[in-house]
Parts: structure tokens; sequence; C-alpha cells
């Protein structure tokens, strides 16, 4: 079945998430769904829904998937309509990160409190 036509009545932004690798990116990309599916303006996409994108490299493990390419997720606001991409935060992929954040207007910088700022973040 298409998908119903996507009529924009708000005006449209594209945010990321981005950050150090394990500093939470896919987790809180996942939450900003749930709470905004909650609210009626998204579809609840799960981490391992957000993070399918890669999936295919493999896990780190069990819960962790490492996310190499980006990902993109669609939700809206009282007053915005939101396209996200979900970045990778590892070193070795840098060049992906780069490529997901070229597509932004805005973003969202993920740093761990336990951690605190890394490499990938400064």
């Amino acid at each position: 079945m298409a998908k119903d036509k996507f009529e924009r009545t708000k005006p449209h932004i594209n945010v990321g998430t981005i950050g150090h690798v394990d500093h939470g990116k896919t987790t809180l990309t996942a939450a900003i769904t749930h709470v905004q599916a909650l609210k009626g303006m998204a579809t609840d996409i799960s981490y391992d829904q957000v993070a399918k994108a890669s999936e295919s490299q493999g896990r780190r493990d069990p819960t962790k998937i490492l996310t190499i390419a980006i990902s993109h997720v669609e939700y809206e606001s009282d007053t915005r309509h939101y396209a996200h991409v979900d970045c990778p935060g590892h070193a070795d992929y840098v060049k992906n990160m780069i490529t997901g954040a070229a597509q932004m207007d805005g973003a969202i910088l993920v740093v761990s409190a336990a951690d605190g700022p890394m490499p990938q973040t400064r």
C-alpha cells in the first residue's frame, strides 16, 4: 500500500543527532519518535528500527548495533514537521556523518553525562 501523500502544512526542518559513539544518539532518536507518537505526531520507531540501516554490519553486543549508515525518521510538533537524521559517531565513519550533517538545518549534539566530551564531540 502506498503512503498517503505528504501535504506540507507546517514549516519543514531537517535536524539530526551527532556525537561520539555510544553516547546515545540512536537511543535519543528512538525516544523522540516514541514521545511524539504518544501525542499522535509520529510513528513510534524502536531503537532496532532506527539502527537497522546498519544492522547488516553486525552488533557490538546484544543491545547495540554499530551505526555505520545514516538513518532517517520523521515526526511533527504543533508548529513544525521534522526530518531527523541519526548519524554514526564512530571515528571510522566520519564521512557518513558529514554526509548526514550536510542535509541538516540544525543538530542535536549528544554528549554522555558519564563520559563527558570525547574526541568525536570536540
